[in-house]
């Protein structure tokens, strides 16, 4: 295998963690990595002076905060047996476009091929994976992927590359597979941070509620959306509205404010759910608290949340869904649930649960963490022999500083020490 350097990028195959061959190591950075990005971490590699055959030193410092959390993230569904999935950048159009509803948004790049059909490029990775599976009886297909989706950026509103980390559960799932996708959805959002919370519901028990009052499709919808914003106030008068009584509206306002620690939210729930003497909601119920029980005692018992303002579109999702949250960011970073209904749309009999964490908005945990841009900044003249220049910045990096080397200190840099050169040594100026 040849690409633009493959020198250098052979060097870091063969340091790579160890791996035997350098052909272990292209198909790991390959399932990872575009060439570019391989190419580029081969030049930080030959930066750290890493030699032939030696177990790379990756400096965590140089990298961004969601490449750290793409490395975690694989190794946390690797250690479960969760394989890699790799997919093709351009799906059809009507693919999406059959299942928008399904999107984070509807919002699609598309481009016709040379064959004329219309393509796009991937907003949504999840739809591809339904779609080249084949239903196996009885077998569990275990995923995950990391892959770039392009979609409208909550932050900029514009349209953007984003690098997504997500797995799927697809077949025979039971309570046991439910059950390790949310413990998987735990772990990754603590291997983001460790202050967050995922807040989980079950929407077979809001459908039970739903369907109770007949409402028309257009209610049942913008019901769906009071429950998602919890806004009791709209929901109250859409209720009335549309003739529910006053008791059965005071119950779906109780629902929606529900949140809290299962321990404490479980026994409300089944005390408000009993008041019906609805056996469906009974089932429902109890479908839920087989999957909440296996957290309990555990230490992610205390990361859960009975949160029913988890609502996603009931024409493709059913049974447990969750969401996310870690401090520092104000909207949901991962979220998933339960999709069989989507699965028998596109022509499938087995069931399925995932979940995708958006990375970009990982970058308001990035800036918040890097404080300095640079350890230091080296100022040298035209005057300075550059050998001396290099030899002094060689010998900062070997004490584990970062070094930028300048004529004058950029605007709005961030350092830990200015430094000059002096001759052939580096003479400290001042502190940031």
């Amino acid at each position: 295998m040849t690409h633009p350097g493959s020198e250098l990028i052979d060097r870091l195959y063969r340091a790579t963690l160890g791996l035997k061959t350098p052909a272990e190591c292209a198909a790991f950075f390959e399932d990872l990595c575009t060439i570019t990005e391989i190419q580029n971490m081969a030049q930080r590699l030959r930066g750290s002076g890493g030699k032939s055959g030696e177990r790379m030193n990756i400096d965590s410092n140089s990298l961004k905060y969601d490449e750290r959390a793409i490395f975690a993230l694989r190794s946390l569904y690797s250690r479960y047996g969760y394989s890699c999935y790799k997919m093709s950048k351009f799906e059809e159009y009507d693919l999406y476009v059959r299942n928008k509803d399904f999107l984070v948004s509807d919002s699609v790049i598309t481009f016709t091929d040379t064959n004329g059909r219309l393509m796009a490029l991937k907003p949504d990775v999840t739809l591809s994976i339904i779609r080249h599976i084949k239903d196996e009886p009885g077998v569990v297909q275990k995923l995950f992927y990391n892959e770039n989706v392009y979609r409208i950026s909550q932050k900029t509103r514009t349209f953007k590359e984003i690098m997504q980390v997500g797995l799927e559960c697809v077949g025979a799932i039971d309570a046991y597979c439910i059950g390790e996708v949310l413990t998987l959805a735990a772990e990754s959002l603590r291997c983001i941070s460790p202050r967050c919370v995922l807040d989980v519901a079950h929407l077979g028990i809001i459908a039970a509620i739903i369907d109770d009052f007949s409402f028309s499709e257009s209610v049942r919808r913008a019901v769906l959306k009071c429950i998602n914003e919890k806004n009791v106030h709209e929901l109250s008068l859409i209720c009335a509205q549309s003739g529910v009584e006053e008791n059965k509206s005071a119950a779906l306002r109780q629902l929606v404010s529900l949140c809290d620690r299962p321990a404490a939210a479980m026994p409300k729930l089944r005390a408000l759910l009993s008041r019906s003497g609805s056996a469906r909601l009974a089932e429902q119920m109890d479908k839920l608290e087989r999957i909440v029980v296996q957290f309990k005692g555990t230490d992610l018992e205390d990361m859960l949340r009975v949160d029913f303002s988890v609502a996603n579109d009931l024409n493709y999702y059913n049974g447990i869904v969750f969401r996310g949250f870690v401090e520092g960011v104000p909207t949901g970073v991962l979220s998933g649930g339960q999709y069989d209904r989507l699965m028998r749309k596109m022509k499938h009999q087995s069931g399925a649960i995932g979940f995708a964490i958006y990375l970009d908005l990982l970058e308001r945990l990035d800036h918040a963490e890097r404080t300095y841009d640079v350890d230091t900044v080296l100022l040298y003249d035209r005057r300075d022999d550059p050998r001396a220049l290099r030899a002094a910045a060689a010998k900062l990096m070997a004490g584990g500083h970062s070094v930028m080397a300048q004529k004058e200190v950029p605007e709005g840099i961030k350092f830990r020490q200015l430094m000059r050169l002096d001759g052939n040594e580096a003479k400290f100026i001042e502190h940031a």
